[in-house]
């Protein structure tokens, strides 16, 4: 089955509908800005992957509630259709392809990017798993300076930076890629939230999170208690 990609101004705001956007529920957290490896060998997701490459679309990365990344056999599932039960949260992030590499049948190797937060107001799986949802894109972060009291947590971030080039990364092994907006709040602060281990949870609730001042403070309370930043 096709899936077609719609994309629908929403008049007096700056959203954006997008109807059958298909999805990736994963057991991480993409935030706009982020970079994310994926190897890929399942039926359903080969398919939508291709399609997107070749269509320049994105697909939505949502982060799991309940299941696993792999589609398991679970003939007691709920629905009937002898899988496991798959749930995942409202609101998650656009991803569109960065790098592609088809290794060998059956496995692609791509490195996405994390684009704009959506909400979703429906969704269904089809007939071989995928899932495809309605969503409305969320607001991008307003660019915020950081304040005076928190720039200890942008040193520290660019302090990070500096140590992993001079152990000469390769950058596609770089958890972080430029540009670096080591001035912005929701910059820094989403870095941090992937990098911070932390309950999944927690870092879909600051992903979330509308301000990201908020979303900086939230982190660097954190930092101070793991003692990175002060």
């Amino acid at each position: 089955m096709m899936v077609a990609l719609q994309i629908v101004a929403i008049p007096m705001s700056e959203s954006l509908a997008l109807f059958s956007l298909p999805l990736f529920p994963l057991e991480t957290v993409l935030f706009p800005g982020g970079s994310l490896p994926l190897r890929i060998f399942e039926v359903r997701y080969l398919d939508m992957i291709g399609k997107c490459r070749k269509t320049g679309a994105p697909f939505g990365v949502v982060t799991l509630s309940k299941g696993t990344e792999v589609r398991r056999p679970d003939d007691g599932a709920p629905g009937g259709d002898g899988f496991a039960h798959e749930a995942f949260h409202a609101v998650g992030t656009l991803a569109t392809i960065a790098e592609f590499s088809a290794a060998h049948a059956g496995l692609i190797v791509i490195r996405c990017t994390g684009t704009q937060r959506f909400r979703m107001s429906s969704h269904e799986r089809l007939k071989h798993g995928l899932w495809i949802a309605n969503v409305a894109t969320l607001a991008d972060d307003l660019p915020v300076k950081i304040p005076e009291d928190l720039q200890g947590v942008a040193i520290a971030l660019s302090n990070l930076i500096t140590t992993l080039h001079a152990r000469a990364v390769a950058p596609q092994q770089m958890p972080l890629q430029p540009p670096y907006r080591l001035d912005d709040c929701g910059w820094v602060a989403n870095r941090w939230c992937e990098l911070l281990p932390m309950p999944l949870e927690h870092k879909q609730l600051l992903m979330e999170l509308d301000n990201p001042l908020v979303r900086l403070e939230l982190v660097s309370d954190l930092l101070a208690r793991n003692g990175i930043a002060t």
